[in-house]
């Protein structure tokens, strides 16, 4: 399975990114024409190699008509008038109206809206009313489709990343003083570990972040049965004492058939409140459990309670011991060997009546043995319609049953 591993040792942005996913191969031409195919104008596409302290790097930039935009001034507001204000649907209509793949569609809808959520919440409103000073920039729309866009033209599966290096100081915007990391990069890498370091700039854009929070399965050390095979590199826009670029892994996931590494770890809780266990379960996740799971018990005295499972592999023990003890009530965890089988897995992308889904087809001896559509997608659709959701499922289930059997003939 094909993934990227990102080393965030100087941040990240998303013209960084775009610019290491040049410098891994992706033709310049053939991006320009994917994205002329968005109905905006008004920009020019500068892609140049740089060096950023004895690294070479591919800087990418997205002038606009009449004004040079700064992708490290992305919360600098008083730019604002110099862009189109612009609103979640406006950027949802500009991406629909392209003749992009559909996967792409999807996929850049998806970071737009996980950045449209962290902006709602930080300013207090919804998604679809709140401002997109930055977001709705031109700049913003290239760096994100681009990037998806070359994702899905290099083959890539999987995302992970490093730990990710914010910087620390503060920024002015339109609304003051603000902190770095800047308020809706906080909000989006909840979950996901970052370190202030030593460098007082702001390294990482809230795209930036809403890329790897969406896209990213797995965060900090690289994977463990990831091998790289190629290694690019994305400038940012800071002359700085180190490289202030990003470092692109491009690896295979080696599948195992049979993983003899993995563990149970477990937790008998009873007075715990029931609202911090999805916390937790998103916590133990982010750091890359396998799976976990609740289980509801009986003990000593007939006290109910909850048993928190966590299959993990053996080297997050520690990692997953911390969390269980910090967040949770427990103050003692078991934990034993397992083994499993697993079915192979990809992704097919289905168009129902009511828009596109990622469904999860699973093999095992060559075989399906499940079809699933994406909850999300699914539930989306559903409310978008007034639509049962039992009923989208089922539709995009049947629909990608017939895909596969023509597949077959």
């Amino acid at each position: 399975m094909k993934a990227i591993y990102l080393d965030c040792f100087s941040g990240i942005s998303g013209n960084m990114l775009l610019g290491a996913l040049i410098d891994a191969g992706v033709p310049e031409d053939k991006l320009r024409a994917e994205l002329a195919k968005l109905p905006i104008d008004g920009y020019e596409l500068v892609i140049d190699r740089v060096v950023k302290a004895g690294i070479s790097a591919v800087y990418v930039d997205v002038q606009l008509d009449h004004h040079h935009h700064d992708h490290n001034d992305e919360y600098d507001h008083h730019h604002h008038h110099h862009h189109e204000h612009r609103h979640l649907p406006d950027i949802i209509d500009i991406i629909d109206n392209s003749s992009l793949d559909v996967k792409v569609k999807e996929t850049s809808k998806k970071v737009f809206r996980r950045l449209a959520e962290a902006e709602a919440k930080v300013h207090g409103t919804t998604i679809n009313q709140v401002h997109f000073h930055e977001v709705g920039a031109v700049d913003t729309i290239i760096d994100i489709v681009g990037t998806i866009w070359s994702l899905d033209f290099l083959g890539i599966e999987q995302v992970y990343t490093s730990k990710i290096h914010t910087g620390f100081g503060f920024i002015k915007c339109s609304h003051g003083i603000m902190p770095i990391p800047a308020p809706a990069t906080a909000e989006l890498l909840k979950g996901i570990p970052y370190y202030e370091g030593s460098v007082e700039r702001e390294l990482v854009t809230p795209t930036g972040a809403a890329i790897i929070a969406t896209l990213g399965l797995g965060y900090g050390s690289m994977p463990p049965n990831f091998r790289s095979t190629k290694i690019a590199y994305g400038a940012g826009t800071w002359d700085l004492d180190m490289p202030n670029v990003i470092r692109l892994h491009i690896g295979d996931i080696v599948e195992k058939a049979v993983q003899t590494e993995l563990i149970v770890v477990e937790a008998n809780i009873d007075d715990l409140n029931p609202q911090v266990y999805e916390y937790a379960m998103d916590m133990l996740l982010k750091i890359g459990a396998c799976d976990v799971w609740l289980t509801p018990i009986v003990m000593k005295k007939s006290r109910p309670a909850t048993l928190i499972s966590v299959l993990i592999n053996r080297q997050d023990l520690d990692k997953v011991c911390s969390i269980l003890f910090s967040e949770t009530s427990t103050i003692g965890v078991r934990y034993y060997p397992v083994e499993r089988k697993v079915a192979q897995r990809e992704f097919e992308t289905i168009n129902s009546p009511w828009g596109t889904v990622q469904v999860k087809v699973s093999s095992y001896d060559s075989k399906i043995c499940s079809i699933s559509p994406e909850y999300n997608d699914c539930r989306r659709l559903a409310e978008e319609n007034f639509v049962p959701l039992k009923k989208v499922q089922q539709v995009v289930i049947d629909l990608a049953t017939n895909k596969l059997n023509s597949n077959l003939t």
